[in-house]
């Protein structure tokens, strides 16, 4: 298996960590495969996005609601960021609480999150590249998020002053959003 599934303190999020194959002439990885992927229980994937960002930037915290939730499979591309996890599923013993993880192209490591979480990250070089594929196509009517840095979440970003956009910044708490997760 080219891969190295780890399974983090909420158990449904995964840390994968692919075999490099580098020499001199630079180097080579798989970043999906799908038999060992839905060996772990992560359902294929139908979309895939890819994100610029500068330093400070932090997107989210987002998701989207049933039944169009998303799973998704992060890996940088270029840079370094500080990728974050937040279940969501209403009455999960880990409701409420988040997983980060750093994700960079110098650990060519990569994140999955399942349906029933909510999904951040900020950028921590002077500029990076995301890529991440989707469990299920992006729709903005079931588009949803929580505010960043919601108290009764607690993310302890690494970033003291993240530049934010206008709808990130007016996000509801997690008492307060539109949540159909159930556990």
């Amino acid at each position: 298996m080219p891969f190295t599934f780890t399974r983090l303190i909420i158990p449904e999020v995964l840390l994968i960590t692919p075999r490099v194959f580098d020499d001199e002439r630079g180097f080579f990885l798989e970043t999906y495969r799908q038999s060992d992927f839905m060996e772990m229980g992560v359902p294929p994937f139908v979309q895939g996005n890819h994100s610029h960002s500068a330093r400070g930037v932090l997107r989210g915290l987002h998701y989207q609601k049933p039944p169009l939730a998303q799973g998704k499979l992060v890996t940088v591309i270029a840079g370094e960021v500080f990728d974050v996890a937040v279940d969501i599923r209403r009455g999960s013993a880990t409701y409420g609480q988040w997983v980060g993880e750093t994700l960079s192209e110098a650990n060519h490591r990569l994140l999955y999150i399942p349906p029933g979480f909510a999904h951040g990250f900020c950028v921590l070089s002077d500029e990076a590249d995301i890529f991440y594929q989707v469990t299920a196509e992006y729709s903005h009517s079931h588009d949803r998020g929580i505010l960043w840095n919601d108290p009764d979440i607690g993310v302890a970003w690494p970033i003291a002053a993240p530049l934010l956009s206008a709808k990130d910044s007016r996000q509801p708490r997690l008492q307060d959003a539109d949540n159909d997760f159930v556990y």
